[in-house]
């Protein structure tokens, strides 16, 4: 069977030359390739393939389809003069997070590979490039290469985590369990952005509050100059890089990333009977608001969003807790938790996560979380999606099997 460069999958060449670090041809090794098909029919009376011309005239060979043809195919290459020590290596779901490379010679491939469980689907590779791979591999050195990880956060949201869970080698299985929609009366924020000349203060406790704000703002004809008089103050690293990016840096951020460490940086500000807005989602806590109100400054607290349960995907997300398919669920908000809560059959969440882990991304969450009768196993000490990230990395690497 002849192949084509051009016809060749995309995927099984990056396994090879990037994930698997087996380069095809090495100038100091060999610059010859060739591309077999491991599995021809068994009902053919003799072998289209010229084991001899591959066995000596060709440097690395790939052998597509051939687990189960591997003792043969081992047999047939050292049978036509290919030394028994010529390097072998298998590779199994090539590029993804199962990825699976069984490394050993042509004499003792085929026990290993049956010693490791090793199946279909995957390639064998063929060839002294083989032995470059040690000091070359990364793919599956990675810290979470294996690991399924539920994602909860809203769909819009949910890239960054998905991109530093997946580069560190996790498979992401999202299962959306909030959204983010307007407010149903948009219009005390148009209220609020027309009068903001008699705002002291603006406080912006999470991204989606900046976004929503500003389009608004944009909306209704104005731009950052609007807000030239105001001083601003925000929860968290990530809100303070959205307002950044919009032309303003804020005047405070905190050290903690919660409401109760703005509380703390206000204590040092005079904020009697100033007035300050609040835009933020309708369902957040309460103390932040409360507390200010008792500092003597007036607070319009502003509802620019709302989260609402998504279940699209809770027969799917049971399947899989089921199956035994998901290491670790993550919760980066109280709201997550609480629709995750609500998308487990009653009666059954306790055997369902019986086995599953947990992270939190910060102790608010945390608390809502055990409150609700789940385990959590990782608290985030930075509360971001980078600080969340590196908890579960150290979890796993303290707690691997």
């Amino acid at each position: 069977m002849t192949f084509h460069l051009d016809d060749i999958d995309r995927r099984i060449l990056d396994a090879l030359t990037t994930d698997a670090r087996i380069p095809l041809t090495h100038r100091k090794l060999t610059s010859t390739l060739a591309f077999i098909t491991g599995h021809e029919d068994p009902n053919k009376e003799e072998s289209s393939i010229n084991w001899q011309a591959l066995a000596t005239g060709i440097g690395t060979l790939v052998f597509f389809m051939g687990v189960k043809n591997l003792p043969n195919i081992a047999k047939s290459l050292i049978d036509h003069g290919k030394p028994p020590d010529t390097p072998v290596a298998l590779i199994r779901w090539g590029t993804t997070p199962r990825q699976q490379t069984v490394s050993g010679t042509l004499e003792t491939i085929v026990e290993k590979a049956r010693a490791a469980g090793l199946k279909a689907p995957a390639i064998i590779v063929v060839g002294d490039v083989v032995n470059l791979r040690p000091s070359l591999k990364w793919f599956e050195n990675r810290p979470l290469l294996g690991k399924r990880i539920v994602v909860t956060r809203a769909r819009q949201q949910a890239s960054d985590l998905v991109r530093l869970l997946s580069d560190q080698g996790a498979e992401c299985l999202e299962y959306p369990t909030i959204k983010i929609i307007p407010p149903k009366d948009p219009e005390p924020l148009k209220q609020a952005v027309e009068n903001f000349a008699a705002y002291d203060w603006i406080v912006f406790t999470s991204v989606n509050g900046v976004a929503h704000f500003f389009e608004r703002l944009f909306a209704l004809g104005k731009d950052v100059r609007a807000l030239h008089h105001v001083r601003t103050a925000v929860i968290g690293p990530a809100t303070a890089e959205r307002l950044r990016q919009q032309g303003l840096r804020s005047d405070i951020v905190p050290a903690s990333y919660r409401a109760e460490s703005v509380v703390e940086a206000f204590a040092a500000e005079t904020v009697a009977g100033q007035r300050i807005l609040l835009p933020r989602a309708a369902e957040a806590r309460p103390i932040l608001p409360d507390e200010l109100r008792r500092m003597g400054a007036t607070v319009d607290e502003i509802a620019t969003y709302h989260t609402r349960p998504v279940t699209d995907g809770a027969r799917d997300l049971v399947a899989d807790l089921e199956n035994g398919r998901v290491d670790m669920v993550t919760f980066t908000s109280s709201s997550t938790v609480k629709h995750f809560h609500q998308m487990l059959p009653a009666d059954r969440r306790n055997q369902l996560m019986g086995k599953v882990h947990t992270a939190s991304i910060g102790p608010i969450t945390t608390e809502t979380a055990e409150a609700l009768g789940f385990d959590v196993h990782v608290t985030a000490e930075e509360y971001t999606i980078p600080g969340l990230c590196q908890a579960i990395q150290t979890f796993f690497a303290k707690n691997a099997d």
